[in-house]
């Protein structure tokens, strides 16, 4: 399907990918105030650290928002929604990518502080919304469909350029790992959504050709969808929560992983009561291993090619909450990373 050979290259192909074996990686979104503090708990909390939004804070950093800003004739009002002036947009035009603006105050606060405690050259995940949210949130405010959609296309092309470069440029020896959130991907198979899948395919293959080579781009989705037509898009990395309707795409998942895919499993739900220890979700994560091994996944591939994540950002619980949901994705990820290094020691890797 089209783009499905575009899968951008991983990061340092001479090593070993610091993006694999269990690592436990943020979602992006956080809900502090302080974008010190923020920053201080997405390199603390997670074995990748993670760049933080921090919506709560403020309205334009939510994802939509964040997109929209400086694209001619669209607006943001206080509360974080897109005000479109159709008469105004350019198709053409892709606005600018203002990173001292409000609705980067958590991205710039993480790199200064990652730059002022030498987090340089350690590995470095961000987030950003992708070319299918973004053109349905702009469909929606008022654009027609064509229009949404190229304006979505042409400014994540720009704007994930800028940011990728800005990371770079603070943390020059860092690998990045930058994920496109998807929530949209949920229903492209519904009747009446706004764009085929093959265009779809084709916008998210685009926005993620905007990114170096060197960066392991993936897409992530926090609802169940048709993760054949996500994997056709060509990502790198593949971020879903680990629920046990992915068995019906196991063939889809082990031709990936057999093709060098990584999983961005998400083992933590990030809604409903929190519990105290890891136990269930590593339970429930290893029930669906076992049952995608037996219809035909490698177990060597699932364990190694493997990331473990929340299931969505944290921004919508308090502080602490949020600390409780990161240490109990990381009490998974150091099960997986046990059982990962004990097979390297057994293949003799």
């Amino acid at each position: 399907m089209s783009g499905a050979d575009n899968r951008p290259a991983t990061p340092r192909p001479d090593v070993p990918s610091p993006f694999a074996d269990g690592a436990a990686v943020g979602i992006g979104s956080l809900p502090h105030q302080d974008p010190q503090a923020a920053a201080e708990f997405a390199i603390s909390e997670f074995e990748i650290a993670t760049i933080p939004t921090l919506p709560a804070r403020s309205p334009a950093e939510t994802m939509i928002a964040q997109a929209a800003l400086g694209l001619p004739g669209i607006s943001v009002d206080q509360t974080g929604s897109i005000i479109v002036e159709p008469a105004r947009v350019n198709a053409g035009e892709s606005g600018r990518t203002d990173l001292s603006s409000d609705a980067f105050v958590g991205f710039k606060g993480f790199l200064d502080h990652a730059t002022e405690t030498g987090l340089d050259g350690s590995p470095v995940k961000w987030q950003y919304v992708g070319p299918v949210t973004l053109g349905v949130a702009l469909h929606r405010a008022g654009l027609d469909v064509s229009t949404a959609f190229d304006v979505a296309g042409a400014a994540l092309r720009t704007q994930l350029a800028d940011i990728s470069d800005a990371v770079s440029q603070a943390l020059p020896q860092s690998p990045q790992m930058v994920v496109l959130d998807e929530p949209w991907f949920a229903d492209l198979m519904t009747p009446g959504f706004p764009i085929p899948p093959d265009e779809a395919i084709d916008r998210m293959s685009s926005a993620m050709a905007a990114l170096p080579s060197t960066s392991l781009v993936g897409v992530h989705c926090c609802g169940p969808c048709d993760v054949a037509t996500l994997l056709a898009s060509g990502p790198s990395v593949v971020s879903l929560p680990a629920s046990p309707e992915l068995v019906e795409w196991s063939g889809y998942l082990s031709r990936y992983l057999a093709d060098g895919g990584t999983i961005a499993w998400g083992v933590v739900p990030t809604d409903g009561p929190i519990p105290v220890t890891s136990d269930r979700f590593w339970r429930s994560l290893s029930d669906l291993w076992c049952t995608l091994v037996q219809r035909g996944c490698d177990p060597v591939m699932l364990r190694r090619n493997s990331i473990v994540t929340p299931h969505c950002g944290l921004a919508m619980h308090s502080e602490s909450a949020a600390r409780q949901v990161a240490q109990l994705t990381a009490g998974v990820a150091k099960r997986v990373k046990d059982q990962s290094m004990a097979t390297r020691f057994a293949l003799g890797a």
